[in-house]
């Protein structure tokens, strides 16, 4: 699976000092997938205390990165909408 990431993406994932590693980790081995706006993706991966959320849009066979940011597992892993 090839990995794209938007201008925008690039700047948040700066910006918020992820490293592409722990990005492309979520994408390929998250702890679940759900459904996001616009048919985007969202990727959850739980790190430490944290939930990391990667949104991604899925075409052919390429990833491309929208945003990715840190919060509270509990905001959101309810085990809905799971694809």
């Amino acid at each position: 699976m090839k990995i794209v990431y938007t201008d925008y993406a690039k700047d948040t994932i700066r910006d918020r000092k992820f490293s592409k590693e722990i990005i492309e980790d979520a994408l390929k081995n998250p702890d679940e997938i759900v459904k996001g706006k616009n048919d985007r993706k969202i990727s959850h991966k739980i790190i430490g205390n944290k939930l990391l959320r990667v949104i991604f849009e899925e075409h052919a066979k390429t990833y491309i990165v929208i945003t990715a940011y840190y919060t509270k597992p509990e905001r959101y892993i309810k085990n809905e909408n799971k694809f």
